[in-house]
């Protein structure tokens, strides 16, 4: 299935390479040197999927990825770092900004096409899955919020970031120290028990039935 991508990034040659093999694949390209190109772009293009750098003039990723997820036309957008800043405490930035996944530059190319298709994947499988789930989590980064059974629930960071990250991962098992490395970091030390008690906090909110428990290993998100 081919899908539209936009390539956010102010080098051309990184644009031009990246575009060059993704169009391989069969997918549709169109390119932004900047955030504000990239945010008229995506108004009119409306991609499923946009690959945004960092460090960037007039917009930079941040406020790139704000404006794009305060945009009611391009909620359903996936959007992707793709950056030299690699650093735990910049991974976060992102996420925090909206970002649904991070990649680090530099990325081998195959592996980064690998990487995007497997995306793609789960933006399908998302899709086909959006309406016929009763009792779906809809989350909003911008706010850490979610909504459900049309109810709306504040969380607190390190909560709302635990249940975003278990939700990108639908249906994979993600171990413990998958998880304390994405949420906390490697250089930040926390108890044995602390995913335990998160975990605990989000179920007594969203519901026992979401989180799977893989005894000894890690946990599971399902709708």
């Amino acid at each position: 299935m081919s899908h539209r991508i936009l390539l956010v990034d102010d080098e051309p040659d990184i644009l031009e390479f990246v575009r060059y093999n993704l169009q391989r694949e069969g997918h549709e390209i169109r390119t932004a040197e900047n955030g504000a190109e990239a945010m008229r772009i995506a108004t009119e293009f409306h991609p499923h999927l946009i690959l945004l750098d960092r460090m960037m003039p007039v917009m930079d990723g941040v406020e790139t990825c704000r404006a794009i997820r305060r945009d009611p036309t391009l909620k359903n957008t996936h959007i992707v770092f793709l950056s030299a800043l690699s650093e735990e405490d910049e991974q976060l930035t992102g996420f925090d900004a909206g970002a649904d996944d991070y990649l680090s530059k530099p990325i081998p190319m195959k592996l980064l096409v690998s990487r995007v298709q497997a995306i793609l994947k789960r933006i399908e499988s998302s899709d086909s899955n959006a309406g016929s789930v009763e009792n779906a989590i809809l989350i909003d980064p911008s706010r850490h919020t979610i909504i459900r059974h049309g109810e709306e629930i504040q969380l607190p960071r390190k909560e709302f970031a635990l249940l975003e990250l278990l939700i990108k991962h639908q249906g994979e098992l993600l171990t413990r120290e998958e998880i304390y490395t994405k949420i906390w970091g490697r250089e930040v030390v926390v108890g044995d028990r602390t995913i335990d008690v998160h975990i605990r906090k989000l179920r007594q909110k969203i519901g026992e039935e979401h989180i799977q428990t893989i005894k000894g290993v890690g946990y599971m998100y399902e709708n």
